[in-house]
């Protein structure tokens, strides 16, 4: 192992400390959280490509390139199903106690499971946003993947969430996250 991928490591579990302690509404703490490296990183392309074909989502397949190519991936995900309990109203139902039985009663229609709640997404936000930027404070190239994210919860690697987001990480002269194809079409 290259001393950049071995820093990457210790990085991403650095970031999952910063998504684990990052504020949390009403102080309950529903995230999950796991670091993908090695051949969990190629399981994790291999069905973002799949979705990707699949729906004919052409930057999953790109996205899957670069899950592949990195040291790492930090998959944040969130039980959203689980109320904060403040009948905000922010889920667009009447009071928690409707979001919740939607949740149970409607259909899944995507890859994210829901309706949700807002305080629990607003939780997957902060945690997401403090997990990149400890990467970006540790000099490591990051970027904030849906792609990996609906990839995760498809594998089952999040357990019961509901919505999860994929941060992958790379240790190299140039990040490969940026000045990338806008798309890549299915069978390119």
């Amino acid at each position: 192992m290259k001393p950049e991928q071995e820093a990457v490591g210790m990085v991403a579990s650095l970031m999952a400390l910063a998504a684990r302690t990052a504020p949390k509404g009403k102080g309950v703490d529903e995230v999950e959280i796991r670091i993908a490296q090695g051949s969990d990183l190629n399981v994790l392309a291999d069905e973002m490509e799949r979705l990707g074909k699949e729906k004919n989502i052409g930057f999953f397949i790109r996205d899957s390139g670069n899950v592949a190519a990195s040291d790492a991936c930090v998959v944040i995900g969130i039980r959203g199903q689980v109320t904060a309990g403040v009948n905000c109203g922010g889920c667009g139902y009447a009071d928690c106690a409707a979001m919740k039985e939607a949740f149970e009663t409607e259909p899944v229609n995507g890859p994210f499971r829901g309706p949700n709640c807002v305080i629990r997404m607003a939780d997957l936000g902060i945690a997401a946003g403090s997990a990149a930027k400890t990467a970006a404070i540790h000099n490591a190239d990051n970027r904030i993947m849906y792609s990996a994210g609906v990839a995760a919860l498809s594998l089952g690697w999040c357990g019961d969430c509901t919505v999860a987001y994929g941060i992958p990480l790379k240790g190299s002269g140039k990040s490969i996250y940026f000045d990338r194809p806008a798309r890549k079409e299915p069978g390119q």
